[in-house]
């Protein structure tokens, strides 16, 4: 509350040097249906396309290390395992649409492998925090990342790139478009290849990584009223990794890898009736992934999913459409299957891993925002899932947001979210792990309280989040099993507890120079055995960013960015140890030497930091790219 005075107070003492109250419109995927940024009342990151071309970096998990709350741990390398937490939640938490379409993947225990998702063909991405379940349901427990991929925006286009670097990276692209009074199409292929250095403290194996990637994006306007689009995008590749197969908590050289391939593919139909007070919206989709695990070469574990969903939103306005009332009907249906050698691991048992398993979700939802006088932003929504395997579950979420003196805005939350066990935490067989078919899901109440403020004709932009939130029945994966003396997993007692602070400032008061600068504190606690509250590992209570953009010219821009990561504890089986913190400094330059040809050059890890996100795995040292865009 002392923040949100002083910045109140503050506002209202520059509120009279701002000249302007306009507001770019930018609608977020915060609601059954997109709405302004302005309306919401989430704590809400959007990383624009000029920001994705000017950091020039190959992967999205790169681009995310600057937004507030969200904590990245690589295992390795480019390709290597990766996994985000949001505001101290766990990897799985997080639902990730892309286009709208859920990415998340059955087979990988509910989650995104950040390592694996390039950057390429990338228009926007939408980071919305705090509990979105009712809207959502299941993954959606500490928030969602939308990715938009791009569009066609002109009559005809094209664009070749080509980069090389350090490892011996070779990044290549091409893109098409064509567009018309009622009809856009593009088309975008990438392929990155690396020979990545070894990840293992010991040995001198490199552990290489292969991405190649297809986006499509098609749209049509039948009638003015009646639109339709088709996105797809697929990844196949392959990246080698390194394991502790001695389980003395240090990774060993090992000639390992992985190939895979993702694919998500959409149907959108949009109508808005000629009056323009209902809005109606089906989407049909899939999301597949194929894995595939080899051993010296030799095939080892594969899995398959898949995720089908039918979506329907109906939505009414009236009262000049600031009120609105929407209703959904979901029906998803997720399949998991796994295939590998059975092992007899004597005293510890028979693990056979092949198995098939699925299950379906019935949904509705409904949701009522209002906005007052232009002044205070009202909003309510519930969901009730049906699941073939759990208990029917109800979410709901309150939102309120109230404007102080033209430039600032008070806002704040309270929900309820749910997640449920993954096939992996409840079936899988791998090593000695084996699953608990009986786990409930985790449950979660979270409450935050934000303010946000510009000043000086909104060339400076504060923002504040306090949140907190607390987990009921969270599922330890990694739980003794006294029979097996293997591990398995189970719901801990007692509540697992997570508060923090977020703060974000934008700068742009010289048209040529734009500052944006961010830190998270999170306290993140878990019961242990004794019952006693102990710190999560891989969540660093400390971590900031700054990045600069500097266009010198209509020629030139650079681009410095900078990541601290605090300390953090990290687990070596049975035991927690702490993992030092870090400072990266990567630098950019863009070059535009003409309106058909763009030159870049990027430096990462400039000064050549050592450090790990995970215990045992080696990240890459100081890499120089430089890489050029062709527009015929």
């Amino acid at each position: 509350m002392l923040i949100c005075a002083l910045l109140l107070s503050f506002s209202n003492s520059l509120s009279a040097q701002s000249s302007t109250d306009s507001i770019e419109e930018t609608l977020v995927y915060a609601s059954l249906i997109p709405i302004s940024l302005e309306q919401s009342a989430n704590a809400i990151t959007v990383i624009n396309y000029s920001q994705i071309k000017n950091r020039s970096v190959s992967s999205v998990s790169q681009l995310l290390r600057d937004v507030p709350g969200l904590a990245v741990s690589k295992s390795g390398i480019q390709g290597s395992q990766t996994q985000i937490r949001v505001r101290g939640s766990e990897a799985n938490h997080m639902l990730v649409l892309i286009d709208g379409i859920e990415a998340n993947n059955p087979s990988q225990n509910d989650g995104v492998n950040w390592g694996v998702l390039s950057s390429a063909n990338i228009e926007r991405i939408e980071i919305i925090r705090g509990p979105q379940s009712s809207m959502f349901g299941s993954d959606a427990i500490a928030g969602v990342i939308n990715i938009i991929t791009n569009k066609a925006e002109q009559p005809r286009s094209l664009e070749i790139y080509s980069e090389n670097g350090s490892f011996n990276t070779k990044n290549n692209g091409v893109s098409f478009g064509i567009k018309n009074n009622n009809f856009n199409a593009r088309l975008g292929l990438s392929h990155l290849k690396t020979d990545g250095e070894n990840i293992s403290r010991i040995g001198r194996e490199k552990d290489g990584y292969e991405n190649k990637n297809i986006t499509f994006n098609a749209g049509l306007e039948a009638i003015e009223s009646l639109q339709a689009s088709l996105s797809l995008r697929r990844a196949n590749g392959m990246n080698e990794y390194d394991s502790d197969i001695d389980f003395d908590g240090l990774i060993d050289d090992q000639n390992n890898a992985t190939k895979f391939e993702n694919t998500i593919v959409g149907l959108k139909v949009n109508y808005l009736s000629l009056d323009k007070i209902w809005k109606q919206q089906l989407a049909i989709s899939q999301s597949s992934s194929h894995n595939k695990d080899f051993q010296d070469s030799l095939p080892a574990t594969a899995t398959h999913s898949t995720k089908d969903q039918i979506r329907f939103v109906s939505t009414k306005f009236w009262n000049k459409s600031s009120q609105r009332i929407s209703f959904l009907a979901e029906h998803e249906e997720e399949k998991f299957t796994q295939r590998g050698p059975i092992n007899d691991y004597g005293i510890y048992g028979i693990f056979d891993p092949n198995q098939k398993r699925s299950r379906k979700t019935k949904s509705i939802a409904v949701e009522f925002r209002t906005d007052i006088f232009n002044k205070t932003t009202l909003a309510v929504s519930t969901r009730r899932d049906d699941n073939s395997q759990f208990k029917d579950a109800n979410t709901y979420k309150f939102e309120i947001m109230r404007n102080f003196y033209r430039h600032t805005r008070v806002r704040s939350t309270y929900g309820t979210a749910i997640k449920n066990p993954t096939f992996t935490e409840r079936f899988g067989f791998y090593t000695n792990f084996i699953g608990n078919p009986f786990l409930q899901p985790e449950k979660s109440t979270s409450l935050e309280l934000g303010i946000d403020s510009k000043f000086y004709d909104e060339n400076l932009s504060l923002s504040a989040t306090l949140f907190h939130a607390e987990l009921e029945d969270e599922i330890n994966g990694s739980a003794l099993d006294p029979i097996t003396f293997g591990y398995t997993a189970i719901n801990k007692l007692g509540l697992s507890k997570r508060k923090g602070l977020e703060l974000n400032i934008s700068n742009n008061f010289r048209t040529n120079l734009n500052i944006d600068a961010s830190y998270t504190f999170t306290d993140s606690q878990e019961l242990d055995a004794m019952g006693a509250y102990q710190n999560e590992v891989r969540r660093p209570r400390h971590i900031a960013s700054f990045s600069a953009s500097w266009q010198q010219s209509d020629f030139l821009s650079l681009n410095a960015n900078i990541q601290y990561n605090g300390s953090q504890e990290d687990i070596i089986y049975p035991n927690n140890i702490k993992l030092s913190s870090y400072t990266i400094v990567n630098i950019s330059a863009n070059l535009n030497i003409s309106n058909k040809l763009d030159a870049y050059l990027r430096l990462e890890n400039l000064f050549d930091e050592s450090y790990e996100e995970v215990f045992g795995y080696q990240p890459l040292g100081f890499g120089a790219h430089f890489g050029i865009r062709f527009r015929p």
